[in-house]
């Protein structure tokens, strides 16, 4: 089981299509995850339902479950995972009933402890927006570095923003 103080990782089950469902279909998210239009059910039940195996579709998800009450308190991926170069990006929600409490920031250093040492990954890295000034603290604080910045690489009805580029090694 991956594990830390609080948290601990499960891959997603049936039974989460209902919250993945309300994550995805959050419009106050999609400014983060780049989504336009909503996800349907039936989408997100392919999804759940299909392999979780990183070697073969790339990506994985876990659902982060608070360690004593097993409620779902959000849900963290890797993706375009590279066996060939060991790299993976890197994305993470916590619903909003859980912000703002440290679980970000124990959950993102769980991935790495899983990333580095079972993986055996050389680097994580992911992309965020200028403004998004919560994740470029959350993501530094765990040792990320900001590497590159894409200039007016964001569209936000109009306004555009600069997305910056963050890594991190063992």
């Amino acid at each position: 089981m991956l594990a830390s103080k609080n948290i601990a990782f499960r891959t997603i089950e049936p039974s989460d299509i209902d919250i993945l469902l309300a994550w995805e279909n959050n419009t106050n998210n999609w400014r983060v995850s780049n989504t336009f239009v909503p996800f349907s059910r039936k989408l997100i039940e392919d999804y759940v339902n299909s392999a979780q195996d990183i070697f073969s579709t790339k990506q994985i998800r876990f659902i982060i479950e608070d360690k004593a009450t097993k409620k779902k308190l959000g849900c963290i991926d890797l993706f375009d995972f590279d066996p060939f170069h060991l790299r993976a990006g890197v994305g993470i929600l916590i619903d909003n009933n859980y912000r703002n409490k440290g679980l970000a920031k124990e959950a993102l250093d769980l991935l790495k402890h899983y990333s580095f040492s079972h993986l055996k990954l050389n680097q994580l890295h992911c992309t965020i927006g200028a403004n998004n000034e919560a994740s470029i603290q959350l993501f530094t604080k765990s040792g990320f570095e900001q590497n590159g910045i894409k200039k007016q690489w964001l569209n936000f009805g109009g306004v555009w923003e600069d997305e910056l580029f963050y890594q991190c090694w063992e």
